[in-house]
């Protein structure tokens, strides 16, 4: 899978995403990870990428054309199948359900926002769907884009040093994880919960998703 993302901050995602699950799929070529800066498509001397908002207010707004044209040159690459996402607040709140079918994509083209906003020319003419972290606000759509592609790389085949571990996460079901415990046995005068010791398969399942279903009507509800 490729992930491309249009950002005026390139080294902050590239030095980001070799890190940790993400680094490792993109050593295996697994994932591959494209940047595209606008400022590399801005015609005038000072590279401007931001201007004034029409009908005025406070900040600036990202103009259309370097936008355009990033997109329109990340879109070079041969996909069958690709999606053009604007990170945005006002986006559609991102689900795992919703990782899970992107994963399908060849091509998932991530558009990192700065300032005041984009020009919704640009939005309404290159994106396809825009996607939400949260009912918050960032200073740019980077940390997003990072989300994303970490959240979506750890399901794909092969990522994972356990093909299980992305089933058992979080929300994979519809449900929040049940507890885990390591080593010692006792902590601070803490135990592991007996039933994990006991070595009964059936008993350690049956605590789990107790567990799981537990955390999910105590913490969503």
């Amino acid at each position: 899978m490729r992930f491309d993302v249009v950002t005026l901050f390139p080294e902050m995602v590239l030095g980001a995403a070799h890190y940790g699950v993400t680094g490792k799929a993109i050593e295996k070529n697994i994932v591959s990870l494209v940047t595209w800066n606008p400022r590399d498509y801005a015609t005038d001397k000072h590279k401007t990428v931001d201007d004034k908002s029409y009908g005025g207010g406070p900040g600036m707004v990202m103009k259309c054309m370097p936008l355009h044209q990033a997109v329109s040159d990340a879109k070079q690459y041969s996909a069958q199948s690709r999606r053009v996402v604007f990170l945005s607040p006002q986006g559609r709140p991102i689900k795992q359900a919703l990782l899970a079918d992107a994963c399908c994509y060849e091509q998932l083209i991530l558009i990192a926002g700065r300032y005041e906003g984009v020009d919704q020319r640009f939005i309404d003419l290159d994106c396809d769907e825009e996607w939400s972290v949260g009912d918050y606000v960032l200073s740019g759509g980077e940390l997003a884009a990072l989300t994303v592609i970490d959240a979506i790389t750890r399901l794909l085949p092969g990522v994972l040093g356990d093909a299980d571990s992305a089933k058992q996460d979080s929300h994979a079901h519809g449900l929040l994880d049940f507890p885990h415990y390591t080593r010692p046995e006792c902590f601070n005068g803490l135990t592991v919960p007996a039933v994990l010791l006991s070595g009964n398969h059936a008993d350690i399942q049956r605590w789990r998703t107790k567990q799981a279903l537990g955390n999910t009507w105590l913490k969503t509800s």
